[in-house]
């Protein structure tokens, strides 16, 4: 037994040893194995990653083309678009034609008036300025414009900022002064309609209503800090340093611009037709940019470079009214969400221009929407942009439908007034819906008597007071509700009608307007624009597409005095009833 085992116990040590160097050689290989994967894995991951980014980025950008695929023919207007992700360029293209008459393409370089969203360029030179000494925001304007009227109430630079200055809209003063639509509108203009005032829409302060007038005055306050005009200082403090080499205040209307878009509005009979604004005013307007520029002020937004950050801080702070609301405006932008991310935007509407730029700060994304067709809704594009790159991070986009019985739409139907503004609006029953006249969409249901039109987030709530009467809130961006009741005047009768005709004067826009009845109905006219109708709602009120709401006024015995008109945002401009006879105004009109 032992000289069997003898060779067995002598081979175990040999057998150990051959063993252990398979196992190190084994180790060894694996080793190498291991090491050689990971190093090919180390330069494989950032080209798959690579890959990956470069698969999202071509869906990204195909569902964008997508959505601007209805502005993408070779006969109509289109857009412009820039996105940008922490600073760096994601895409941008050019969807439509710039020049229908020219079959210019647009192109990321395009150049585009942008109406609006130049506020808050003005809006940042002001505050330059306030943070540099050389004026203050509670300053009375009239220290820097003393031909503006004494309203016995001052207005501050904040106020024009913020659009809580109750001064009445400038255009729609020009418009009833007999300024047309395609007229040469300047600086001096403006400061003439704005002068020739002699009452506000509020008191400064109490209210916020937007408008253009202030953003005017603010641009000439610049002039007279600096010496140097708005497009001037702009170049110097913001579009220099920025490398904004495509950006100016436009304030030449003769002036040639290379790559700039023709903008356009549907013609009445199909295809479409020029609508360029004529404009040597500047401030709340003017801007020619592209999106590549754009983009750039939009990422200054998120990461000053122009201007201190203080300065920003105080552009990207909500202004506030005399009661300590938060307006949601700060200098020159709107300070909001969008489906429950923090939103920076403002849009811009001018003839056939249309503009939109959106900034999501937490997200550093920036958006900027340029287009030059009357039709074509911006606001709206930026918005579906922002849902393809933010969609999976976003909260619900509108508060949800619910059922409302037919009959409590119908008895919500019906003519309101707001005393405060003298506004009227009308809502009907419309194809089994409710509707303001005259406007297409829908309201739809989201509460008791509380709708929204269409997908918009506006609501309109109806209550019922405790004396039986209806009354419509009308709450849209700003804080201050538009406030309604309902009314039921009998209409008048053909006399009266006839009693309302005649010559008014308004001193404040130097304009005379006749009043005619014509086949049964009112109309009114006046220098250099066409014929209006005004529409009976009931008592003295009438309603005008032009013009608004106009009211017949009397005196304490009942005689017809004189009209106010009034509107979103012109409340009770006056026009004193001459002494003309009804039958000559009727028949020789202006």
């Amino acid at each position: 037994m032992i000289s069997v085992r003898a060779p067995v116990l002598a081979w175990l040590p040999a057998a150990r040893t051959e063993r252990r160097r398979f196992l190190v050689n084994a180790v060894r290989v694996s080793c190498c194995l291991v090491a050689a994967v990971l190093a090919w894995s180390a330069q494989a991951s950032p080209a798959r990653a690579q890959a990956v980014e470069d698969a999202d980025a071509t869906r990204r950008h195909q569902q964008v083309d997508a959505i601007f695929a209805p502005w993408s023919g070779a006969d109509t207007p289109g857009c412009a678009v820039g996105i940008s992700r922490d600073g760096v360029l994601d895409y941008a293209r050019g969807y439509g034609v710039s020049n229908l008459e020219y079959d210019v393409p647009i192109t990321p370089e395009s150049i585009f008036h942008v109406a609006s969203i130049s506020k808050q360029f003005t809006a940042f030179s002001i505050l330059l300025l306030a943070h540099e000494g050389k004026l203050s925001l509670d300053d009375d304007i009239r220290k820097y414009l003393p031909e503006l009227p004494d309203y016995g109430k001052t207005i501050t630079i904040a106020h024009l900022l913020h659009h809580t200055s109750g001064l009445r809209e400038q255009g729609q003063l020009l418009n009833l002064a007999g300024w047309r639509s395609d007229d040469l509108s300047t600086q001096a203009d403006m400061l003439w309609a704005v002068t020739r005032q002699r009452k506000l829409n509020f008191d400064p302060g109490s209210e916020v209503v937007y408008g253009n007038a202030g953003y005017t005055l603010l641009a000439l306050v610049v002039k007279q800090v600096t010496g140097q005009s708005l497009r001037a200082f702009a170049d110097e403090r913001i579009f220099r340093p920025l490398g904004m080499s495509d950006t100016h205040f436009h304030v030449d209307h003769s002036e040639i611009v290379k790559r700039r878009t023709s903008a356009y509005r549907p013609g009445d009979k199909g295809g479409w037709r020029v609508s360029i604004p004529n404009y040597d005013h500047y401030g709340s307007t003017s801007l020619f940019t592209s999106v590549g520029d754009l983009l750039k002020w939009q990422d200054n937004l998120i990461r000053p470079r122009a201007g201190a950050t203080a300065v920003m801080a105080s552009m990207l702070t909500s202004g506030t009214l005399n009661d300590g609301r938060s307006i949601g405006y700060g200098g020159g932008v709107m300070l909001s969400t969008y489906r429950g991310l923090r939103t920076i935007e403002h849009d811009g509407v001018d003839a056939g221009y249309r503009a939109d730029a959106l900034t999501f700060p937490d997200q550093r994304l920036n958006i900027a929407v340029l287009c030059n067709g009357a039709s074509i809704e911006p606001q709206e594009l930026a918005q579906r942009i922002a849902e393809v790159y933010l969609g999976d991070r976003m909260g619900p986009k509108l508060v949800p439908a619910v059922e409302a019985p037919m009959a409590t739409l119908q008895a919500l139907a019906g003519t309101y007034w707001s005393p405060l503004t003298d506004e009227v609006v009308r809502v009907e029953m419309k194809d089994g819906a409710l509707r303001q006249v005259g406007v297409k969409t829908a309201f739809v249901p989201i509460g008791k008597d509380v709708f929204r039109p269409g997908e918009s987030t506006h609501e309109w709530r109806f209550r019922r007071s405790a004396d039986g009467r209806h009354a419509l809130s009308i709450l849209d961006f700003w804080p201050t509700a538009r406030s309604f009741e309902r009314v039921s005047a009998p209409m008048p009768t053909p006399a009266a009608l006839a009693s309302f005709a005649g010559q008014y004067r308004s001193d404040e826009v130097d304009m005379t307007y006749a009043v005619r009845l014509a086949d049964g109905k009112l109309t009114m006219r006046w220098s250099r624009q066409k014929e209006t109708a005004l529409e009976a709602v009931g008592g003295d009120r009438f309603i005008s597409d032009m013009l608004g709401t106009v009211t017949f006024t009397r005196t304490a015995t009942g005689e017809v005095n004189g009209l106010m008109i009034s509107n979103r945002r012109l409340r009770r401009l006056h026009a004193e009833r001459l002494a003309t006879s009804g039958a000559s105004a009727q028949a020789d009109g202006p």
